[in-house]
């Protein structure tokens, strides 16, 4: 994934053509390291994205819809305050440097006209968001570097900012053939294209390097001779000139997955490498960080949700183990009423402080003796109705570790299912209703201190499916209850994965014949597809009418019972998912 400095240079001529001139709407910051700008243009409204995190720094348009934060964080507050009502001048670059400097036209609190500078830095784990005043002042930052983090370079409000020390190497736009040729000579010895390259140019990462050397030779690992050396020159320099554009917005695909991405066409791959070109970077962009980032955003933000919910089933399940022992010990307590029958028919041949008794069993069919231990503190009569007391044990004992059983499986099945809708929670709502689930059974303390800002709940996923049918799908177990229970319709159909944790699916019929197979197949697709059998083959969703559709007494959030049922077999399908969904 090489955000490298000339993608960059291709990406700030498309952010120039659309955002130099646009005045500064909004700000919104929905990740910790993530800060969108909402742009107001005579042509259109815009949302430039600023990653400034450690995985997928980057610069872009976005088209995707991001979830922010109930209370936005402090440097979005401080941005907010200082760039909303200004307009972007100017998007400057270093040569060959991974670094954007945007210059906007401000007011201050008096109304008087000022310039601020917001710079992005995307240099990996060193990424960056700087705010400076015109001076070149640091007002604020998104991350801030102090002495004993870096000796060379610190980043705090009130320095003056200082473009980061460029690399020790030659710019390839500024090299021509006669220089290539000339560092080409002076190797000792025999070199390998690509790692020749990376040593010594700027702003050529791997990829690209192992590009050019299969583009000279048509291997990555190209070893030129010196007999080469005139034609390598003249194949370089036409390459480096090429990095001044035109550029192709190019991915990668391997196995119709994203792998890959570059401003031109990567053919090093061969067969098991598909380019596909795209009309714009920041539509490439969207295409391939969108559903990963959104998902390890998701992970962060659930990550302690996970751990709780995680350690409470596996305490729930060893603690189910020690029941289903001592459940299993209390199946022998017969045989503790047969030994007190024993020893109250020999009572008269047992003495106090006596160890054992040796007796015959008269319920052994063969007659045979048997020693049975005893009390030596106790009679011979209170060692009779110690056997006795034992057998009363334990036949209350399986009564009552049948219920706890019974309870934990639920617990067991409940935390199943939690974790399930936590795996395909799609953002912070979503998450939220899971904590509030949580909390509200007890699972979680409510938080104390301050008071949190009341956030919407999330809604049901809705699909259509291709015979017109609107199908509505439950995110979590409250969602699921909600869905099921109350706003659906006696009449409309209800399907589930049977017996495997999943989401609610209703297939609303208002006003409608009943639904044809095209449709209930579709909607058992999504039924499997949101469940814990997502990755399966053949997943068994039952299908039946709402009315058919109870809540158990004490029953937990998302749990149901149900008759009159049929059964479909199909295969998830997230093509199918994609394509049918609305909203």
């Amino acid at each position: 994934m090489p955000f490298d400095a000339v993608f960059l240079t291709a990406v700030a001529q498309e952010l120039r053509q659309g955002a130099q001139g646009a005045k500064v709407d909004k700000v919104y910051q929905p990740a910790r390291d993530q800060v969108i700008l909402q742009l107001r243009t005579r042509d259109a409204n815009r949302k430039l994205l600023l990653s400034a995190s450690s995985n997928t720094p980057r610069a872009q348009f976005t088209e995707e819809p991001f979830e922010n934060p109930a209370q936005p964080p402090m440097f979005c507050m401080l941005l907010r305050k200082h760039l909303v009502g200004g307009r972007i001048a100017e998007i400057r670059q270093p040569p060959m440097e991974r670094l954007l400097d945007m210059v906007l036209d401000c007011t201050d609190e008096m109304g008087e006209p000022v310039q601020k500078r917001l710079i992005i830095e995307i240099m990996g784990r060193n990424s960056n968001l700087i705010l400076c005043g015109g001076d070149g002042r640091i007002i604020d930052c998104l991350r801030r570097v102090d002495f004993e983090m870096s000796e060379k370079r610190q980043v705090l409000p009130g320095l003056f900012y200082q473009y980061p020390p460029t690399q020790e190497k030659r710019n390839p736009v500024e090299t021509d053939r006669d220089t290539v040729l000339a560092l080409l000579r002076c190797e000792a010895g025999d070199i390998q294209l690509d790692k020749w390259l990376q040593s010594h140019f700027a702003a050529l990462p791997p990829v690209i390097c192992r590009e050019l050397s299969y583009g000279y030779c048509g291997d990555t690992e190209c070893r030129p001779t010196e007999a080469e050396y005139e034609a390598l020159a003249d194949y370089l320099a036409q390459q480096f000139a090429g990095l001044n554009g035109p550029y192709t917005p190019t991915l990668l695909l391997r196995e119709g997955s994203p792998k890959d991405y570059s401003y031109r066409t990567l053919e090093q791959y061969g067969v098991l490498g598909e380019n596909e070109t795209f009309p714009s970077f920041s539509a490439l962009l969207d295409r391939f960080y969108a559903s990963r980032e959104r998902g390890e955003q998701v992970r962060q933000k659930s990550q302690a949700i996970h751990k709780t919910l995680t350690n409470l089933r596996d305490r729930t399940a060893r603690k189910l183990e020690i029941q289903r022992k001592e459940l299993a010990a209390t199946y022998d307590r017969e045989r503790l009423r047969q030994l007190g029958d024993i020893v109250t028919a020999n009572l008269h041949a047992i003495t106090r402080g006596q160890p054992r008794l040796t007796a015959v069993d008269f319920y052994d069919p063969d007659m045979k003796e048997i020693d049975i231990p005893l009390s030596p503190t106790l009679s011979p009569q209170q060692n009779a109705a110690k056997f006795y007391k034992d057998y009363t044990k334990a036949k209350n004992a399986e009564k009552m570790l049948t219920g706890l059983i019974e309870k934990g499986e639920q617990e067991y099945a409940y935390f199943c299912s939690v974790l399930d809708a936590l795996s395909r929670a799609e953002g912070e709502k979503d998450i939220a209703d899971i904590r509030a689930e949580l909390t509200d059974g007890g699972y979680l303390k409510r938080s104390g201190g301050k008071k949190q800002m009341k956030q919407q709940p999330s809604k049901p996923m809705v699909f259509q499916s291709d015979e017109g049918y609107t199908i509505y799908v439950g995110r979590n177990n409250r969602q699921n209850d909600q869905l099921t229970l109350k706003t659906a319709e006696k009449y409309d159909l209800w399907l589930h994965t049977q017996k495997i944790h999943g989401s609610h699916v209703i297939i609303d019929c208002t006003g409608k014949d009943k639904p044809g197979d095209l449709t209930v197949t579709q909607a058992a697709q999504l039924a499997a597809y949101y469940s814990q059998a997502r990755e399966g083959h053949n997943v068994p969703v039952d299908v039946t009418a709402v009315r058919n559709v109870k809540k158990p007494a004490g029953g937990k959030p998302g749990m149901v019972i149900y008759d009159h049922y049929n059964t479909v077999y199909v295969t998830p399908d997230a093509a199918l998912a994609d394509r049918l969904r609305v909203q």
